[in-house]
């Protein structure tokens, strides 16, 4: 019997354009826009810088564009460094099943090929639609999640990226099984990266999933060997990580429909399971005109893991950006504080800013067993603002906005993309972009895409 690499090696080298739906198409440009938003607002943060200036010392030419920067860099440096971009300040895409992803972290595969090697828009919308697809459907595969393994999720990325990078570099099956074999088996991730006191490798796993998968399928394509059964195999993924697998999600119906469609979008830059809260916070805080004085206790109810790993005693203290962004306590002051948590609620002036840092005392974080239970069709949320002259708020939340069920208007996304790409981008260079993404189907070399995704200011 074949591995399941091997299956969907078959399945992904037999795809084309024109099995892609209209709905996955327009999803494909949709996601793309706000990866590219993402990935201008990533540019001007400074764990980008600093491993911008570390490949710039090590010399990476090529033909590939690094977003905002405009420099050229082969396609193996210039796909960690747009990922990083993108992820860098934890605003792009997310999906959470048994496991999370923020697919849109392997973006940047297909599009530093499809660039190198002229290809069309068409050909980067089927490599994005077949990048979500395989991305999001490792997230179903682990019951419990490999997260509650101990395992990061980049661990996952580590088997889809080198399944888009492969389809972009036309391997075939053979060539495609072993670039994901040469990818996975040595890109396990530990946990540690966003558990406790968090450091800027939080955001650097998965790119680096990424940047691998890509190296894995241009070596595959030059001859070099990768094991098989890194999935189901001998003293593979299973084997080290114990039972309970559905790997029919790997398997069964592959594109009868695409998985693209359930993505959410995220419409805070911080983690996915702190966007009910925040928002059930913002709007009791704005209904009652709440001051910062006026509240008492803020007590929130969650799921296990968010009390878990978002308010252990760490996030009471953030030092960093990369802990106040995975900080439940952090937001939520920032909520109730600024009455917004955007970019600008994780530069250093707020960071440290005794009014705020103040509210994190007041907030408190349980697990409510009736949310576990429903967790992940529905991400519940109660917050109760307990007020100084004895009253109780309470908002309840079962979906956060960008949800598929609640999805981010354009209008919204257009507001998104604008705060993170109007410092280093002019509104004319931002117009020529979105126009591009949302007329994909008919760009002739995606190069012409991303001359448009250099800062002009």
């Amino acid at each position: 019997m074949s591995t399941i690499t091997a299956r969907i090696a078959q399945w992904a080298c037999d795809l084309s354009y024109d099995h892609l739906t209209p709905d996955a198409i327009d999803a494909a440009k949709r996601f793309l826009y706000d990866t590219v938003g993402c990935a201008l607002g990533g540019y001007q943060v400074h764990d980008c810088q600093i491993f911008l200036d570390h490949y710039r010392a090590l010399g990476q030419p090529g033909d590939c564009t690094v977003v905002g920067a405009g420099e050229k860099m082969n396609p193996v440096a210039a796909s960690m460094l747009n990922a990083l971009m993108t992820r860098a300040m934890d605003y792009n895409d997310i999906y959470w099943k048994q496991d999370p992803s923020h697919p849109s972290d392997l973006a940047a595969a297909p599009l530093a090929i499809a660039e190198w090697k002229h290809m069309t828009g068409k050909d980067l919308i089927l490599g994005l639609v077949l990048g979500w697809d395989v991305t999001m459907r490792l997230c179903h595969i682990a019951v419990p999640g490999i997260r509650e393994r101990g395992w990061h999720h980049a661990t996952l990325m580590a088997y889809a990226t080198p399944v888009v990078a492969g389809k972009m570099l036309g391997l075939n099956p053979e060539q495609m099984q072993h670039a994901i074999g040469i990818c996975s088996c040595h890109r396990f991730t530990l946990g540690c990266a966003v558990a406790g006191k968090l450091t800027m490798m939080k955001n650097t796993v998965s790119p680096m999933a990424t940047r691998d998968g890509v190296e894995a399928a241009l070596l595959a394509q030059g001859g070099y060997t990768g094991p098989e059964g890194v999935i189901e195999g001998k003293e593979g993924m299973e084997h080290c990580l114990g039972e309970g697998w559905d790997y029919s999600w790997l398997t069964d119906n592959l594109g009868d429909r695409w998985m693209i469609s359930d993505c959410g979008m995220k419409s805070f830059p911080i983690e996915a399971l702190m966007h009910s809260p925040v928002s059930s916070t913002l709007a009791i805080v704005k209904e009652h005109n709440l001051s910062t004085d006026d509240i008492q206790e803020i007590r929130i109810e969650s799921i296990a893991r968010a009390a878990d790993i978002l308010s252990d005693p760490a996030k009471y203290e953030p030092e960093s950006k990369e802990s106040a962004d995975h900080s439940l306590p952090y937001c939520i002051a920032a909520a109730v504080t600024d009455r917004m948590v955007t970019p600008k609620q994780f530069k250093d002036d707020r960071l440290w800013d005794e009014t705020l840092r103040a509210q994190m005392k007041k907030v408190k974080v349980v697990a409510n067993e009736e949310f576990e239970r429903a967790f992940p069709a529905k991400q519940c949320t109660r917050v109760t603002i307990t007020t100084a002259d004895g009253r109780e708020l309470v908002n309840e939340r079962e979906i956060p906005k960008g949800d598929p069920r609640d999805p981010m208007t354009i209008e919204e996304l257009d507001e998104k993309f604008t705060a993170l790409s109007e410092p280093i981008m002019t509104e004319g260079r931002r117009s020529g972009l979105k126009a591009a993404i949302f007329d994909l189907e008919n760009c002739t070399d995606v190069g012409d895409l991303m001359k448009l995704t250099v800062a002009d200011v």
